[in-house]
């Protein structure tokens, strides 16, 4: 009986065994074929009309009109979502169709592509004052690298909008509902974005993303319209080219004007950081090039009634991203910042903490990897200042041809890790 008992429960121990193993969460049975990851985003700004200055032009008008944009995705997939945000509204935003189809030009859509979205099951969507709203996933056949068309017609707007200025892109309004209208070239047009902030691809289980977290040099300052001549563009088409990483995606979470440690064009890197790092779908490294419009905002601080940043408050909050990164299993490249010697808010103070800060992003050991963008892109005789072939005149933003040095000078193998 004894040895009866004694081999009953072996057989219990191995039957739970296997039980347990198969119930644990990294058992490769329970792996997802698949997963949500980003291929498109960008960094939500509010547009508020009253606090516009008095020679702006006035907003677009949305109600009971057809807004058609155009995003130039990174990774393809077979089954899409988007997501639409609301997050400095006053009010709903109402939303009576929205269709996605592939371009076929400016302003127009490949009429056979053309397939409406849906929300819960529904055409249309209340997206809640301060909110996103992600549609339901749709069955559609999206290239790598390719022009997705996003058109929208809106029952009511609130009146403060959610936007992004630095789209580089044109989009298209027209009044009424035309949402699967073949052209709408000859419609308004205007190079912003408005109420899409995402765009996400099921994905194997390999894919990944890469935020690229940054200023307007990040989002394409100088760069052509309608070209796609960023330099996270130009990454992305590096990462498609090479079989390693043809499963890594980009998103651009690059603001104009944006700085680390205060307010000024769109939230502080830390105050905006869960939004557009840690609620993206699928990302697990972030290239962080941030803080010229910190040094470059010294001379001015006292005029705004701030503290002004040192570089060494700088590189605290640089390993505050770090932290909070490393929370979450992403790895943390930085990049270092880009000389501006001539730019309109240069200073020899500024200089000399970029310098320092520069220097500790190469050699604190605090990253997971180091992109020396100042190196490729500085004047080698005159390094405080940018090469003359990556400068757009402005000696602050670099011109095509300088987004595609920065874009090149990234090791690619950053991205095996």
């Amino acid at each position: 009986m004894k040895t009866k008992l004694n081999l009953m429960s072996w057989l219990m121990i191995a039957a739970l065994a296997i039980l347990a193993f198969a119930a644990t969460p990294n058992s490769i049975a329970n792996q997802p074929a698949d997963h949500w990851v980003g291929t498109w985003a960008s960094s939500a700004q509010s547009l508020d009309p009253a606090k516009a200055p008095p020679n702006a032009a006035p907003p677009p008008v949305f109600t009971d009109a057809t807004l058609r944009q155009v995003f130039h995705v990174s990774i393809g997939g077979q089954v899409i979502r988007l997501r639409f945000s609301n997050e400095f509204g006053d009010g709903p935003l109402g939303i009576s169709s929205a269709h996605v189809a592939l371009s076929s030009g400016p302003g127009a859509i490949k009429t056979d592509w053309d397939k409406p979205l849906l929300f819960a099951g529904q055409p249309s969507v209340s997206i809640p004052q301060g909110a996103p709203m992600l549609s339901d996933p749709l069955d559609f056949d999206l290239a790598p690298l390719s022009d997705i068309v996003v058109t929208i017609h809106f029952t009511s707007v609130p009146t403060i909008l959610t936007t992004h200025p630095g789209s580089r892109a044109t989009s298209y309004l027209q009044t009424g509902d035309a949402v699967s209208t073949a052209d709408l070239s000859q419609a308004l047009h205007f190079d912003r974005w408005f109420f899409v902030s995402g765009i996400d691809v099921l994905a194997k289980s390999s894919a990944a993303a890469v935020v690229t977290l940054g200023d307007s040099i990040t989002d394409g300052a100088q760069s052509t319209t309608n070209g796609n001549t960023r330099w996270p563009d130009e990454l992305a088409r590096r990462l498609q080219a090479n079989k390693k990483t043809a499963n890594v995606a980009v998103l651009n979470e690059g603001i104009g004007g944006n700085r680390i440690l205060h307010d000024n064009i769109g939230a502080n890197v830390l105050a905006r950081f869960d939004r557009d790092v840690l609620a993206q779908s699928g990302v697990r490294w972030i290239i962080m090039l941030e803080g010229i419009n910190d040094l470059g905002n010294l001379p001015r601080a006292a005029a705004h009634h701030e503290d002004a940043p040192t570089a060494e408050q700088l590189m605290a909050a640089f390993e505050q991203i770090i932290d909070r990164a490393h929370a979450h299993n992403i790895r943390v490249y930085a990049a270092t910042i880009l000389p501006y010697e001539g730019a309109f808010y240069f200073s020899s103070e500024g200089e000399a903490d970029r310098q320092k800060l520069n220097n500790w992003i190469r050699t604190s050991g605090k990253f997971d990897g180091v992109i020396d963008l100042d190196a490729v892109t500085r004047d080698a005789k005159d390094p405080a200042h940018f090469a003359a072939i990556v400068d757009s005149g402005d000696h602050l933003h670099p011109n095509s041809a300088g987004y595609k040095i920065m874009g090149d000078a990234i090791d690619l193998r950053l991205f095996g890790k």
